[in-house]
């Protein structure tokens, strides 16, 4: 027999979530349940849902902020469901990666719909990167945005950390550098030669020999790409 599919319903309110959990369950969905931002992490790497259902008020960080860290590693649908419904809210909860948006008050039978949509474009996804990459000595959880190399932790900057979940969301693939400029920096004009610099530094952190990297190549004239992942 056939699990059912997850859904994750990450709010801080209760009475949302007991009334969502019996709709859900009557039409094939198995529930989790999230109260807070960390929990709703630690139960997506865990547990894997095929939908998040995410509140943007949470009261240990924002809705937009969970967004962001989902999409670091994995590509199942987030249907926002926030009493925000201010455009600029739509717009940013939709820029960082939000499948849809819905404002609360909302039908169940909206939701239920909205779902099903979701459901079927993720089936024409691409399957999810594995939260934890591995290759040889060096480790990467996309997760807990932790690095560790000969199991040693290795001290990142942000930028060079968001280069390296860049490429391992996308690991054993080439990444244009254009691609790496725009989520590297999303909010301004970049030139090609700060991202060279950046990946230069970032091999000093994590390649035994920088001028001879195992991990982090070089793809001459295209881009730069991690090895793929131990099997």
């Amino acid at each position: 027999m056939t699990s059912p599919q997850a859904v994750l319903v990450v709010d801080d309110e209760p009475s949302i979530r007991r009334f969502l959990r019996p709709a859900l369950e009557a039409n094939g969905f198995a529930v989790l349940e999230a109260g807070t931002g960390r929990a709703a992490l630690e139960l997506a790497a865990a547990k894997k849902p095929a939908v998040v259902l995410l509140d943007l008020s949470l009261p240990d960080m924002d809705g937009l902020e969970v967004l962001k860290r989902l999409r670091e590693w994995t590509c199942a649908p987030v249907i926002v469901v926030s009493a925000r419904g201010e455009e600029a809210d739509k717009i940013q909860g939709l820029d960082r990666g939000a499948d849809d948006y819905l404002i609360k008050p909302f039908g169940v039978e909206e939701l239920l719909a909205r779902i099903r949509v979701a459901l079927r474009h993720a089936q024409r996804s691409a399957r999810d990167p594995e939260p934890v990459y591995v290759h040889g000595d060096l480790k990467i959880d996309l997760t807990l945005r932790r690095v560790w190399l000969a199991k040693k932790e290795v001290r990142l900057s942000p930028l060079q950390y968001t280069l390296l979940a860049a490429l391992a969301r996308q690991a054993g693939r080439v990444v244009a550098q254009k691609l790496l400029m725009k989520e590297i920096w999303p909010d301004g004009e970049c030139a090609p030669e700060s991202l060279r610099i950046l990946v230069h530094q970032t091999r000093h952190r994590i390649e035994p020999e920088p001028v001879r990297p195992r991990h982090l190549k070089t793809e001459p004239a295209v881009g730069y790409r991690l090895e793929p992942p131990d099997e």
